[in-house]
């Protein structure tokens, strides 16, 4: 199997397999480029993963993607674990694979998707970045106050630190979604879903402060009714908040990369650290399932331990 580059629109270069026509690569790369509208990365990151499965089906003989079943699958996920590929690995290759048969699926060729079965390695969580208090008091604190924009990015890390939203949800957050009086944010999350978040203290501040001083002069009728817009007066775009975030904690001293999400992590850590309900840290995160907050209960335990050895008389 030798791949081939296929060209697409604005100058997109993927590698494909060079297959039969039978397996619809190059209007499976099509899909992704202009329908899904994937960046040029990913849609190479597909191709070179689908180049690998594709050699293993050839290999076994095999003709035709209705030729593929859940046997040929496993055995072809068991050869990618005797080559010592990690785990996260294997579950990015099975991805752009089912990704592959949904699409098939889609287009009739397939009248059963193989994949449906397929089960993933388990891949070990890492813990998240976060942190300590003192370092998001120093970020918080760090945005520069002789600046126009000074109440803004004050606010935008006072939010993110107050609510833990995405930086998804900062960005698309409407000033009829806030409840000032009352001190509550309509959060609206993945898959449209709904969720109140409170916002408190110092967080709630300077969102008022923000939005009675400077929010008026910045919005020229373009604001969209959202709360963050940026200089020019538009919404405000999530690459801005990352760069806000940056730089407030490079001014704060923070040598390590810190994101928006970093923030997030950093929220629902001290949630748990200072005692709160797993399923309220889930809800204020809007998780779908808990499984998913747990991970924040590992971060508390890494804490705990780390206290305890250095504290601890006898080490």
């Amino acid at each position: 199997m030798v791949p081939i580059a296929c060209s697409g629109q604005l100058g997109v270069k993927a590698v494909i397999p060079d297959a039969p026509a039978a397996f619809l690569f190059e209007q499976f790369h099509d899909y992704l480029t202009f329908e899904r509208g994937l960046s040029e990365q990913t849609v190479v990151s597909y191709g070179r993963d689908l180049g690998g499965w594709f050699s293993f089906a050839e290999e076994a003989g095999v003709a035709s993607p209705k030729e593929v079943d859940i046997g040929m699958l496993r055995k072809w996920t068991y050869s990618l674990k005797e080559k010592g590929m990690a785990p996260r690995s294997i579950r990015r290759a099975q991805s752009a694979v089912r990704t592959y048969f949904r699409f098939l699926s889609m287009e009739g060729v397939v009248e059963v998707d193989p994949t449906d079965r397929l089960e993933s390695p388990q891949v070990d969580r890492s813990l998240p970045d976060v942190l300590s208090q003192l370092e998001v008091g120093r970020v918080l604190e760090s945005p520069d106050s002789t600046h126009p924009l000074y109440w803004r990015d004050r606010a935008i890390l006072e939010f993110l630190y107050a609510t833990g939203v995405r930086v998804s949800e900062l960005v698309s957050l409407r000033i009829t979604s806030l409840d000032l009086e009352e001190g509550f944010a309509k959060i609206f999350g993945k898959g449209s879903k709904e969720r109140l978040v409170p916002v408190g203290g110092p967080g709630l501040r300077t969102l008022k402060r923000y939005l009675r001083d400077l929010r008026p002069n910045l919005d020229q009728g373009n604001g969209e009714g959202l709360v963050f817009l940026n200089a020019r007066g538009k919404p405000i775009r999530r690459k801005s908040v990352w760069e806000i975030v940056k730089r407030a904690a490079i001014r704060a001293g923070i040598a390590r990369a810190v994101s928006p999400h970093t923030i997030r992590h950093t929220f629902a850590t001290h949630l748990v650290e200072g005692g709160a309900d797993l399923a309220a840290v889930q809800e204020l995160l809007g998780h779908a399932d808990i499984s998913t907050t747990q991970i924040y209960t590992h971060l508390d335990r890494a804490y705990l331990r780390e206290v305890h050895q250095k504290y601890h008389p006898r080490q």
